[in-house]
């Protein structure tokens, strides 16, 4: 791809960008969100017609007019968001579009043989005839890269493939990975995380603003300096985010929430969590821990069978959503597309969503208050681009996600429960987003917070609670722990090597 050049109303999304892909190599796409990735990814897939630049396929130039082009010269995405039909069968999915056919239509022994085979290839071994939807998330993975080996693909994309996957299942994503570079496949890799991209990429193309920083071999490019070039700050900024200096939390007081008890037979047993006036109190655990399914519970998201809530020393009932945010509760859902923004709404509707949910929709937002609550938080969070009038599905996932944080802080919350925040979002808005949580606490703002990233969890909340097999095992103070302890508390229930 040489000087691609994308631009929207009011944005340059991409302004003469050269990208490279290479048989055999293993290429990460790393930058902001808002860099550029996904519209560069969009041009080369055919989603996006280019304005200018020029594209080439194993030297032929090509234009793409739409996904069934850049399919038909061997480019073929596997998005984060498996895009398969999860009610049709594993060897339906793989043959899909492709099925060998006799003269009374679909070969569906045959179409199964091949779906076998190349699932096989890639070292998968199930029955081809069981329901997609009864496999894990890193399988479903599997099957959607062995749909795009039928068409022969060699461009594989894959596009945050690891943000729902767990260690064991990335290392067989990975081992997969590996055999196709080494059968000759260029993958093109987007993640933001970055240990994995040192693990399994050979090189790293960069962008910023829509521009492109540099291309680097892996082993050239220390992290602190990729950091660097992917947002214009060093790694240590980052790391001096914090809530906990000089901050001493007041835990005679009466707290802000208080969970006794709190629980849903077969989904989580029952708990107690206390959170006081400026606290963040994180949430650790594996996937599947029961993270998630513990704060719903505080939330009105899903209904307890067991336990009762106080907050400020009253006992509320937050039998729904509406309830909790009429408690001043506001709940940010780890699934932002299908639980937090409406994606054809612009990003003044999204932010005053929560504002006229509280009030009833009797009563409109005057223009001239919208006005003012949306230019604030705007300003305040970092969206990118400033533009209200923006439709929120075409921006990036990190000023999705701010936009989205917003929207509650627009309502005015007593406690804020944030549940994956940053997931698959990039260094920048993470940053950005870890700080804003930091200057609330320090504003009495008290918050729930949940990550993956346990380093994440240490740096930000004052007390942990533990999960472990859909259980509260107990909870930390952060000051007296450090990341290894943490990881053997939830691995073993001991604090192993506390700091």
């Amino acid at each position: 791809m040489r000087g691609i050049t994308i631009g929207f109303p009011g944005v340059l999304a991409l302004d003469g960008v050269d990208f490279f892909l290479r048989p055999g190599e293993v290429h990460s796409l790393m930058g902001e969100n808002g860099a550029g990735k996904s519209t560069l990814i969009k041009a080369l897939t055919g989603v996006y017609a280019i304005d200018s630049g020029s594209i080439a396929v194993a030297g032929e130039a090509r234009i793409f007019a739409s996904t069934a082009d850049a399919q038909r010269a061997g480019i073929s995405t596997v998005y984060q968001e498996v895009n398969l039909c999860a009610n049709l069968s594993v060897g339906e999915n793989v043959m899909l579009g492709h099925e060998p056919r006799n003269r009374r239509g679909i070969d569906w022994k045959a179409a199964h043989r091949m779906a076998v085979h190349h699932l096989e290839h890639l070292g998968v071994r199930i029955d081809s005839k069981s329901v997609l939807s009864s496999h894990s998330i890193a399988i479903q993975q599997l099957v959607a890269i062995s749909r795009a080996m039928v068409l022969d693909a060699k461009v594989l994309i894959l596009d945050e493939p690891t943000s729902s996957l767990d260690r064991g299942e990335v290392e067989q994503l990975f081992a997969v990975i590996r055999d196709l570079r080494d059968r000759g496949v260029a993958v093109l890799f987007v993640s933001h995380f970055l240990d994995q991209v040192y693990e399994i990429s050979d090189r790293i193309t960069v962008l910023r603003n829509g521009q492109l920083v540099g291309e680097y071999l892996v082993k050239d490019l220390p992290r602190g300096e990729l950091v660097t070039k992917m947002i214009g700050r060093e790694l240590d900024e980052l790391e001096a985010i914090s809530t906990k200096a000089d901050r001493v939390i007041d835990r005679e007081a009466a707290p802000v929430l208080r969970a006794t008890g709190i629980g849903r037979r077969g989904v989580v047993e029952p708990a107690d969590v206390d959170v006081f006036g400026g606290e963040v109190v994180g949430i650790a655990g594996l996937l599947g821990s029961g993270r998630t399914e513990l704060v719903r519970l505080l939330c009105g998201a899903d209904k307890p069978d067991s336990g009762h809530i106080e907050m400020d020393d009253r006992p509320v009932r937050l039998p729904t959503p509406r309830h909790a945010i009429a408690n001043r509760i506001a709940f940010s859902s780890e699934n932002r597309r299908a639980e937090g923004i409406v994606a054809d709404l612009t990003v003044a509707e999204n932010i005053v969503l929560g504002i006229q949910a509280r009030r009833g929709w009797r009563r409109r937002i005057r223009r001239s208050e919208q006005n003012a609550i949306v230019t604030e938080y705007i300003k305040a969070l970092g969206v990118r681009p400033a533009d209200p009038d923006q439709v929120v599905g075409n921006l990036s996932g990190g000023n999705q996600q701010k936009v989205l944080l917003a929207r509650w802080l627009a309502t005015a919350p007593k406690l804020i429960v944030l549940d994956e925040p940053t997931r698959g979002i990039d260094v920048g808005a993470k940053a950005d987003i870890q700080r804003k949580v930091a200057e609330l606490s320090a504003q009495g703002l008290s918050v729930i917070f949940i990550s993956a990233e346990l380093e994440e969890v240490l740096r930000l909340a004052q007390r942990i609670v533990v999960m472990r097999d859909r259980r509260m095992m107990g909870e930390l103070d952060s000051h007296d722990i450090d990341l290894d302890g943490l990881i053997d508390y939830i691995a073993n229930g001991s604090e192993g090597s506390a700091a």
